[in-house]
C-alpha cells in the first residue's frame, strides 16, 4: 500500500466523520425541537440525518488500515451524491429564511440562521471530502492495476493477444 495515498486518506476519514457529526447534530437538534411541524420538512431533515449517519459510520470503518478500503471509490461517489443532494435540501430550506446568500457562510453565534448555516456549509465540504476521497481510491486501484499488470495495456486486450502481436 503506498504511503501517499495512505497518508491522504486518513485526515480525508477524519474530516468526513467530524463534518457528518456536525450536521447531525444541527440537523438532530432540530428535528428534537420541532416535532409539531409540516412532516415534509421533518422528511428532509431526516434524510440529511441518515446521509450523516451513514457517512459516520462508513468513514470509521474505512479509518482502519487495509488497502480494501481503497476499492470502496465506487461508494465514495455515491455518498458524495448523497451529500450533495442533503446540500441541495439545506439549502431549499434556508431559502425561505432571512439569512442572505447561500453562499455567505458567516455562521458566528447561536442565531437560526448561523445554525443552518453551518449544517450547509458542513454538508457541502462532507460532500467535497467525499468526493476527494473517492479520487484518491480511483488513484489507488488504477495505479495498483497498473502495478499488478506489469504496466498499461491496451483497452479491450487482453495480455495473451499483446503477447501475440
Amino acid at each position: 500500500m503506498p504511503v501517499v495515498s495512505r497518508l491522504l486518506s486518513i485526515p480525508l476519514r477524519v474530516a468526513e466523520i467530524a463534518f457528518a457529526a456536525v450536521v447531525a447534530g444541527i440537523i438532530g437538534h432540530y428535528l428534537a425541537s420541532f416535532s409539531d411541524i409540516d412532516p415534509w420538512p421533518q422528511a428532509r431533515w431526516i434524510y440529511t440525518e441518515v446521509i450523516a449517519g451513514v457517512a459516520i459510520l462508513f468513514g470509521l470503518l474505512w479509518l482502519i488500515p487495509f488497502s480494501s478500503g481503497f476499492f470502496s471509490w465506487p461508494l465514495d461517489i455515491l455518498i458524495s451524491f448523497g451529500w450533495f443532494a442533503a446540500f441541495g435540501i439545506l439549502v431549499d430550506a434556508i431559502h425561505h429564511l432571512p439569512c442572505g446568500s447561500i453562499w455567505s457562510w458567516h455562521f458566528r453565534g447561536d442565531s437560526l440562521c448561523a445554525r443552518w448555516k453551518a449544517a450547509e456549509a458542513f454538508s457541502f465540504l462532507s460532500a467535497i471530502v467525499w468526493l476527494v476521497s473517492a479520487l484518491v481510491g480511483i488513484w489507488f486501484t488504477f495505479r495498483r492495476r497498473s502495478e499488478t499488470t506489469g504496466g498499461s495495456r491496451r483497452w479491450g486486450r487482453s495480455r495473451a493477444a499483446e503477447t501475440a502481436a
